[in-house]
């Protein structure tokens, strides 16, 4: 049980000790710094411990934000302070020492938990800071001033401000006017009633699999009800985020699985409107594949753009501030976020078709809609990188290495290949993606594309054998991830016998989920996945050329077995290695909000 230590001199008719109960804390009441210093080394070191001058004056969810939020280790807000075991230490060091300097007196005008939180500052602790907006959090010093404070709290509803908070700040069209006005209510009743985030998660997963699974069925009633329960896995979506960010409830487990199983969630019901389309006579599995190549893509080219620029010097360019300029004007910011298809208009557009239309119908309005957004926003990146004079830093090419996927094969390459054009490396990654899918596409299965394939990988090793630092190096992940998918979708495609397409399905959404995996790991801090995971399935040249080698060697319904047997043995390792990192204690504390697409 987390411990609050009262400082101060008492105030009475003060909520504050009743507040601290209802948050979760014990109380305990010292007379003086000394007696602080003592109340704290007496609580264990593995429980929460927060300092509170005991004059506060404020809202109850201020001091929820303050103190409460598990995502950090140190945090404070006026007037209090809290520490998460792994921020004791720093909060102890700091108590000592203003302690000393208080000489153990009452303190009747200064603010311990405020000397405290300066001392923090001043070590560069990481410290953090909430924003409280219209919430009202103060140490008054005198009557007048107290009077004040609390006129102030009565005329901010607490209430309102904390549904308000819930919703994201920034989200799609779709999801701020047709999914927030009421999916932040839906979360405080959640809250109220005891459901986690990581309920509704699951509750969302399994609403969009019974979802494809009506859409499965390949029946009007059936596609119907599968948009309807599209929408409302959506809805659900929305919740368990509405509902950490309500009640506070972050949590390392609940991040890994709200960011999987959106994917998961959104591939599967691909594969329900294939399964739906072939009940009728129609294969669009290739359609599906394509779709879910497009949209993973799409991801790569976020994510390896973020890593690239996040902690770059110097990272501003007239692109950037054209763009600035827009969001500043009302109408654009929409149009601008509704034209990249983020995931409220997609799935809107999804579920809309699907009991609308039919499946090729819906597939193909996903692929053009999709291929725009990617196009639109590529372009703007690199428009970006290109004018922009920003000089990136050690963890970011480390970063783009660890996103590429390199593989055993080009790992060995790399230490013999001279690297002597670095400012090449996305055109030679680009050659060599190009030179594989042209290949795939136009011969098909057979030992010239094995020789392309063969190819690819002395490009691939040649595009990675320097640190990608380089203005457009971020290009380099998103080329070698299309590469490989596109190849096993052609060369599946190409097979022309039931279950190829399927099973490389099955194959491409295994790999994505690794490569997923890996962006999580980054933006926690984890690094990414153990080397040892990476040879075991071959790095993305080793798989690309395998796949090519099965293809060229074997008849198509052998080649049909031998994509499904990869692709359990990938999906069957990489999940292995995914739960027992997430699930482990050295897992990133990780809330991502995410990107609206």
């Amino acid at each position: 049980m987390p411990t609050a230590i009262l400082t101060g001199q008492p105030v009475p008719g003060s909520s504050i000790e009743g507040d601290l109960r209802s948050l979760g804390y014990d109380v305990r009441v010292a007379s003086d710094a000394t007696d602080a210093e003592t109340l704290l080394a007496q609580v264990p070191g593995g429980e929460r411990v927060a300092v509170v001058d005991a004059r506060f004056v404020g809202h109850p969810h201020a001091l929820r934000l303050g103190l409460t939020d598990p995502r950090f280790d140190l945090a404070a807000i006026p007037g209090a302070v809290t520490a998460k075991p792994a921020g004791r230490q720093a909060l102890t060091r700091a108590m000592a020492r203003e302690s000393s300097a208080g000489g153990g007196t009452t303190l009747a005008v200064d603010s311990l938990a405020d000397r405290i939180v300066t001392a923090l500052d001043a070590d560069d602790a990481g410290v953090h800071h909430p924003e409280l907006g219209s919430l009202v959090a103060a140490v008054p010093t005198d009557p007048q001033a107290r009077n004040e404070a609390r006129q102030a709290v009565a005329d901010v509803d607490d209430e309102a401000v904390r549904l308000k908070s819930a919703v994201k700040s920034r989200d799609g069209f779709f999801t701020t006017h047709f999914i927030s006005p009421y999916s932040r209510y839906i979360a405080r009743w959640c809250a109220r009633r005891g459901l986690t985030p990581n309920h509704v998660t699951t509750a969302s997963l399994l609403t969009a699999l019974i979802a494809a699974s009506c859409a499965a069925t390949g029946t009007r009633i059936g596609f119907i009800a599968a948009g309807v329960l599209l929408i409302a896995s959506f809805v659900l979506d929305c919740v368990d985020g509405q509902i950490a960010r309500y009640a506070l409830q972050y949590s390392t487990l609940g991040a890994w699985l709200d960011a999987t199983f959106d994917r998961a969630k959104e591939y599967a019901y691909y594969a329900g409107l294939a399964l739906g389309a072939a009940r009728g006579g129609d294969d669009v599995w290739a359609l599906a594949l394509g779709a879910m190549i497009l949209q993973t893509c799409r991801h790569v080219v976020d994510f390896s753009f973020n890593e690239a620029n996040h902690d770059a010097t110097a990272n501003t360019s007239p692109t950037a501030a054209l763009s600035d300029k827009l969001d500043s004007v009302g109408w654009t910011v929409w149009i601008r976020r509704m034209i990249v298809l983020p995931i409220g208009e997609r799935w809107a557009m999804i579920a809309i078709l699907t009991a609308a239309t039919t499946p090729r119908i819906t597939f193909y309005a996903l692929l053009i809609g999709c291929a725009f957004a990617a196009t639109y926003t590529t372009a703007g990146r690199v428009l970006r990188s290109l004018t922009r004079k920003a000089k990136r830093t050690d963890r970011a090419a480390q970063a783009l290495a660890d996103l590429a996927d390199s593989g055993p094969l080009a790992q060995l390459l790399g230490r013999f290949l001279p690297s002597r054009f670095p400012a090449l490396a996305p055109v030679i990654a680009a050659a060599g993606a190009v030179l594989l899918v042209l290949a795939a596409w136009i011969d098909g299965p057979g030992w010239s594309v094995v020789v392309c394939a063969a190819v690819y990988v002395l490009l691939s090793a040649e595009a990675v054998s320097h640190p990608l630092k380089g203005a457009l190096d971020w290009l380099i992940p998103p080329f070698f991830r299309a590469a490989e998918y596109c190849t096993v979708l052609l060369l599946a495609a190409e097979a022309d016998v039931n279950g190829a397409l399927p099973a490389a399905f099955g194959l491409v959404a295994a790999v994505a989920y690794h490569h997923y995996d890996t962006v999580y790991r980054i933006r926690g801090n984890a690094g990414a996945s153990p080397a040892w995971l990476v040879r075991a399935i071959g790095g993305h040249e080793g798989r690309t050329l395998l796949v090519t080698v099965l293809a060229a060697a074997l008849t198509a319904s052998q080649f049909t077995v031998a994509l499904t047997v990869l692709a359990v043995a990938v999906a069957l390792v990489v999940l292995f290695e995914s739960i027992r990192f997430w699930v482990s204690s050295g897992a990133p504390a990780v809330h991502d909000e995410g990107e609206p697409a």
